[in-house]
């Protein structure tokens, strides 16, 4: 995993998983396309204003979270 002592990813649960997304891409304005480690794609306006519902409903991306845990 990546060890710093500020946040590098987000988890955000998207059309189609729950997926992680670099830091930075909170901060892409709405109708651009965000990638999450895995490939996937979303409108950035998807990674804000998420309910505890969104994230029941998703799935989290294994592919996202084996990526992220492997140091190399």
């Amino acid at each position: 995993m990546l060890s710093s002592e500020y946040l590098t990813y987000i988890w955000r649960p998207v059309t189609g998983g729950r997926h992680a997304f670099p830091i930075a891409a909170r901060k892409t304005p709405a109708g651009e396309a965000v990638a999450a480690y895995c490939g996937a794609e979303a409108d950035a306006a998807q990674l804000h204003d998420r309910t505890e519902v969104d994230w029941v409903r998703e799935k989290s991306c294994m592919e996202c979270w084996r990526i992220l845990a492997d140091p190399s």
